[in-house]
Order: C-alpha cells, then sequence, then structure tokens
C-alpha cells in the first residue's frame, strides 16, 4: 500500500522552542557535533490503489490546508513511499 509522507516545519524565522530544549539538551550531555535542532511534523497518509497526480494535488492541498499552519509553518516535503 502506498503512503505519501509531508513533512511540516516551523518557518525559519520563527523561534523553535523544542528544538531549542533539546539543543540544550544536547549540550548538557556533551554531543556538540550539531549546531542546531528544530522539531517538525511528519504524517503518513496511506492510500489504497495508484498514486495519481490528482491523489498528489489533494494531498498539497490538504497538507497546506489542514496539516500546517501557514502563519508558522511551511511545508517542506511530500514524498511518495512503497
Amino acid at each position: 500500500m502506498p503512503t505519501i509522507v509531508v513533512d511540516v516545519m516551523p518557518k525559519a524565522e520563527l523561534l523553535d522552542p523544542q528544538g531549542k530544549a533539546v539543543a540544550g539538551a544536547f549540550a548538557r550531555l556533551g554531543i556538540s557535533d550539531f549546531a542546531g535542532v528544530r522539531i517538525g511534523k511528519r504524517f503518513e497518509l496511506a492510500i489504497e490503489g495508484e498514486v495519481t497526480d490528482e491523489v498528489l494535488a489533494e494531498a498539497k492541498r490538504v497538507a497546506d490546508e489542514i496539516l500546517s499552519n501557514a502563519v508558522i509553518e511551511d511545508v517542506v516535503g511530500i514524498e511518495v513511499v512503497e
């Protein structure tokens, strides 16, 4: 069954408090290999049947209108996985 994966991230210009908290934890644990952390959301939309251009367009519409808040988030990826 194919799945459409939608990734949503906070807009780059906005503070990401969850990411900041994780980055702080890394520092306290002595992990210094990473310059920063940003935390987003991943949605998996299961599809019965074939993934057509129309289905992908509907996934994009749903991602933009329902799965993300356009004021503070960007849809950064939509991909089909088998």
